[in-house]
């Protein structure tokens, strides 16, 4: 059963028994045709987690095309608390995923383990091979890299990392790509903070220090996926490519990156190895270029507006313009991007309708004492997750910069394509746009053409 919290969905969250009595908490997403288990790192929250579209999108893949089940390892999370002073064995911990496996009725399963969750996985395989079709591992640690290094040295790491857990400062050791995304990392503090306590994750990383699965590699007969980052700063890729040959039956992939956590722009690449590896088939993804075109505005003396009138009476005069201009971009079937302080970016996949929506716009400004001037050109968009970029866009941006006040220009890609549409211009000339190689030739929409 699925709820929704916050425009997320978010599975329901059960509960497992192991042999010693503890609850380990599991939610199931998806129904594809066989089960995958997530085994996470050394802690995790599985209630959480949806609350980042970037967390939730790798389970959103995982689940479309398999029955996929994500646990809390005992001691972290949403599962059953552990004494510090001694905290669980691999072995105790590896029944983590039997239990979870017994109460969702999966016979056999796929396993998918992460980090610090990848040595229970290899344990598993190599214990219950009749229980698992196959074993994907990434950013693995297959032995600790803390093992030879003197007593004050690891003291001064979990001294570290206790005194900073919870404050979200680990993102730029786990996910370097976006240690400046200020959401993300009060975000990631909350997730520490519910994931563990420091004493809870110092006893585990002591643990941890004492673990090396390599002997268990060789005994591993289960198909075997290994992916690894090659600039990987928690989990080094040397000791990997090392370890990686003892696997018999193994196919071991590097992708570029520094990332430890799979949560970054390029996630989908290893998402893609491993649903090739467990179903046969690479996925076709929605292609992420389109022709559109696009459109910036920018209210024309806005600043000397803001200072005559005060920033309480600005806000609701931009508030007014931006209602408004929402009301023509629904109307015209336009797509809002983002605004820019006092500009707006939409994209169309129509120019002669982004030609009216920039009229329009105009038209419903004047009422409220401002001027605006537009730009728009057509051409090869990238398309981000809130956001788009190209060549196109930064031509479009050029544009605008070139208009007057009140004025709609155009480049000379846009009026070709909206030949026959009413729409008429007035050649302002060949241009050097700032930034943009070549000559540009624009044009200015007359307003009869409205």
């Amino acid at each position: 059963m699925l709820y929704d919290i916050g425009g997320m969905d978010r599975p329901e969250i059960k509960y497992a028994k192991t042999v010693d009595g503890l609850s380990i908490a599991y939610s199931v997403v998806g129904d594809g045709p066989f089960d995958l288990v997530c085994t996470p790192g050394a802690a995790s929250n599985i209630d959480m987690l949806w609350e980042e579209p970037s967390f939730a999108h790798i389970y959103h893949r995982l689940a479309s095309f398999s029955r996929t089940i994500v646990l809390d390892k005992r001691g972290t999370g949403l599962s059953d608390r552990v004494d510090s002073a001694s905290p669980p064995t691999l072995e105790q911990r590896m029944d983590d995923i039997r239990a979870v496996m017994d109460a969702v009725g999966a016979r056999r399963a796929s396993l998918f383990g992460v980090s610090e969750g990848a040595p229970m996985c290899v344990l598993f395989a190599a214990t219950y091979p009749e229980r698992v079709e196959a074993l994907v591992l990434h950013g693995a640690l297959f032995r600790s890299l803390l093992a030879t290094v003197d007593d004050a040295a690891v003291a001064s790491v979990l001294d570290g990392i206790e005194e900073a857990w919870g404050s979200g400062q680990s993102l730029g050791r786990f996910v370097p790509s976006r240690a400046d995304d200020v959401k993300l990392k009060e975000w990631w503090g909350r997730y520490e903070r519910a994931s563990a306590s420091p004493g809870a994750l110092r006893a585990l990383i002591r643990m941890n220090m004492k673990l090396d699965v390599r002997a268990v590699l060789p005994v591993i007969h289960v198909p075997t996926l290994v992916v690894h980052r090659t600039g990987d700063r928690v989990a080094p890729v040397e000791p990997i490519r090392e370890d990686v040959r003892l696997i018999p039956n193994v196919k071991y992939v590097e992708l570029p990156g520094e990332d430890h956590v799979p949560v970054d722009e390029n996630a989908d690449s290893i998402l893609d190895e491993i649903e090739e590896f467990l179903t046969g088939s690479r996925p076709v993804h929605e292609p992420d270029r389109v022709l559109a075109t696009v459109l910036f505005t920018d209210i024309v003396g806005s600043t000397e507006r803001a200072v005559e009138l005060g920033d309480s009476r600005w806000t609701g005069l931009l508030k007014q313009f931006y209602g408004a201009a929402r009301t023509e971009l629904e109307r015209f079937r336009g797509r809002e991007i983002k605004t820019t302080g006092d500009g707006l970016l939409a994209t169309f996949d129509g120019p002669a309708r982004a030609v009216r929506c920039a009229q329009s716009m105009g038209a419903v400004a004047g009422p409220l004492g401002l001027a605006i001037r537009a730009g728009l050109h057509t051409g090869e968009c990238e398309l981000m997750e809130n956001d788009v970029g190209g060549i196109a866009v930064h031509i479009g941006a050029r544009v605008m910069s070139e208009a007057g006040p009140g004025e709609v220009l155009v480049s000379s890609t846009v009026k070709d394509l909206v030949a026959g549409s009413g729409l008429t211009f007035e050649d302002r000339g060949g241009r050097k746009l700032k930034g943009v190689p070549d000559e540009w030739r624009l044009f200015v929409v007359l307003p009869s053409g409205g």
